[in-house]
C-alpha cells in the first residue's frame, strides 16, 4: 500500500524544517509520533445495554480498528457500579492507521466542530502529549447521523517520543494542527 501523506510530509518536510529552526544536531531528535489513543467513556452502559454496543460501533466506523472494552476495577455503590462491569472503550491507533486518523482529524473532522477557533495550547502534558476532547461523535462524516441514538464524547490523545512540550508543539503545527495563538 502507499505510504500516508502525511507520514510522507514528515519525513521530507517537517524533519528538515524541525532540525534547521531548533538547531538540533541530528533528525533522530524530532519528536516523532508513537501512538494516538481514542477513548470514549459510555456511563448510559450501565442502565442501557445497548448503548454499549452502539458506541463501539461508532468508535469502529471511525477508526477503522475494532475498541477494547473497558471494565470497571472496582465496585462503586453511590454510583450503581459493580467490578467488572463494560463502563467504556478505547482504541490504539499506530502505524498507518494512525497517521491516515490524523491527517481525516486535522483536515476535515476538526474544523466541522461548532464555533471552532482552534485548540487551546495548554492541553500539552509536560511530556509532549497532547490530549483533546470532542464533546459529540457527530463531527466524524463516517457517522449516520439518523442511526445515532444518543451523542457520545471521546477523549484523543496524541503521544509522542520526546518529553518536550516545545519541539511536540512544533512538529504538531507542521502537521497543520489548529492550535489557537495565546
Amino acid at each position: 500500500m502507499a505510504v500516508p501523506r502525511l507520514k510522507e510530509k514528515f519525513e521530507k518536510e517537517i524533519i528538515p524544517s524541525i532540525v534547521k529552526e531548533y538547531s538540533l544536531k541530528n533528525r533522530y531528535e524530532v519528536p516523532r509520533l508513537e501512538k494516538i489513543t481514542v477513548n470514549m467513556g459510555i456511563g448510559s452502559a450501565l442502565q442501557d445495554s445497548k448503548a454499549m454496543e452502539s458506541g463501539m460501533n461508532d468508535m469502529s466506523i471511525i477508526t477503522g480498528q475494532k475498541p477494547k472494552v473497558n471494565r470497571a476495577k472496582k465496585s462503586i455503590a453511590a454510583f450503581k457500579l459493580r467490578a467488572g462491569t463494560a463502563i467504556g472503550c478505547k482504541v490504539t491507533l499506530r502505524g498507518k492507521r494512525m497517521y491516515e486518523f490524523l491527517d481525516r482529524l486535522i483536515s476535515i473532522d476538526l474544523p466541522r466542530i461548532r464555533d471552532f477557533r482552534g485548540l487551546s495550547p495548554k492541553s500539552f502534558d509536560g511530556k509532549g502529549n497532547y490530549s483533546l476532547g470532542v464533546t459529540e461523535q457527530l463531527i466524524f462524516p463516517e457517522i449516520d447521523y439518523d442511526k445515532v441514538e444518543k451523542t457520545q464524547g471521546m477523549d484523543i490523545t496524541i503521544t509522542t517520543t520526546k518529553s518536550s512540550d516545545e519541539l511536540s508543539k512544533a512538529v504538531l503545527k507542521e502537521f497543520g494542527f489548529p492550535l489557537k495563538e495565546r
